[in-house]
């Protein structure tokens, strides 16, 4: 089968990123894949951030791009037996045999109206990362979509655990406010929590691994100076391998997007999913994130990690976590075990069921 696969945000390296380049190289195992893109360097970035293997991947020039005419992008689209489609909430023209579109976060502006309904008609399947994002999906789209969970490889290795809460995430500020930044992840929201209890949990450290593009990287260097005299370290831009032994060092891990917004109207501003999650528990992490978005797909509250709703209970039971080992122990091993319910074979297999 001659798949191609879309996503319009390649030149990021989040989550969504992760998982579109994940499905192409799980499919180019039984497939001819070919990602629409133009710039290779982008694809090259990502490949080293991901640890991934592109190498029986094709890349082809990008169809779907704006400076390609309609005519053009809808004849190149008849060559391929499937396309993939990551959705920023637009749908699709494409006279593909199968046009199967991804959708990562809950999206705006397509509605249910006469032409989105039209276009729908050639969709064979829309799916979704998590039930939170489908729950969106299917009331804004009035479809019945598909869950497929983001593919989370897993790399534990036996090093010695460290005092460290670790916080992984892109930093992006999504919007400029007077006096600061408001950055999607929430990464200043949580330096300032810990900061007021780093006293109280001494010989401890908050280590945060983020990838900063050029664009933000003025207000990340603010960031960075305000943790001055503080246990706060930062890695920035690191492989995934380099990411992985921090992921083992660590023995709790933070999360904290959504926090102190309205999600009711903005359910974008919450972690769709949470792949971090996922590695960090892999690796024994404990987590200790936000009560939103589909990160309480993934914890079972006082189990395998704790979900909070505000900075105080963050800040309690991290210290709960610091001051007993043994309960930290139980719940290191849970999370380790939940973390092997999002292995990539599996993901590979609802991919390769979904083309049928």
């Amino acid at each position: 089968m001659k798949i191609g696969v879309y996503d319009p945000y390649l030149d990021d390296v989040g989550g969504g990123e992760k998982y579109m380049l994940t499905a192409a190289e799980c499919l180019s195992s039984n497939h001819e894949v070919s990602i629409f893109w133009d710039n290779v360097d982008d694809l090259e970035v990502a490949k080293e951030r991901f640890g991934l293997s592109l190498s029986k991947i094709q890349i082809t020039k990008n169809i779907f791009s704006p400076k390609v005419g309609f005519i053009k992008k809808i004849f190149e689209t008849k060559k391929y037996d499937a396309i993939i489609f990551l959705s920023d909430g637009s749908i699709p023209v494409s006279l593909s045999k199968n046009l199967f579109m991804h959708v990562q976060q809950p999206i705006k502006g397509a509605g249910q109206g006469f032409k989105t309904r039209l276009k729908l008609l050639r969709v064979k399947k829309v799916f979704c990362n998590s039930y939170f994002t489908k729950g969106y999906i299917d009331k804004q789209l009035g479809t019945e979509s598909l869950v497929i969970y983001p593919p989370v490889d897993l790399h534990p290795r036996k090093v010695k655990k460290e005092n460290t809460i670790l916080h992984v995430g892109r930093f992006r500020v999504v919007d400029e406010t007077v006096g600061g930044a408001k950055d999607y992840k929430k990464q200043y929201i949580m330096v300032d929590a810990f900061k007021k209890m780093c006293n109280k949990i001494p010989k401890w450290k908050f280590v945060l691994a983020v990838s900063v593009k050029e664009s933000d990287e003025g207000n990340f260097d603010r960031l960075v100076t305000s943790t001055k005299n503080y246990p706060i370290e930062f890695l920035v831009n690191k492989s995934n391998d380099d990411l992985w032994d921090i992921y083992n060092k660590a023995k709790i891990y933070w999360h904290a997007s959504g926090y102190g917004e309205n999600l009711k109207e903005h359910p974008e501003y919450a972690e769709h999913f949470g792949i971090s999650t996922v590695e960090a528990m892999g690796a024994g992490a404990v987590p200790v994130v936000i009560n939103a978005g589909g990160q309480i797909e993934i914890i079972e509250n006082e189990k395998n990690g704790f979900l909070w709703n505000s900075l105080e209970e963050l800040q309690e039971k991290t210290k709960f976590l610091v001051e007993n080992n043994s309960v930290w122990q139980v719940m290191s091993d849970s999370a380790k075990k939940r973390a092997k319910d999002f292995g990539s074979d599996k993901f590979c297999k609802e991919l390769e069921e979904l083309l049928k």
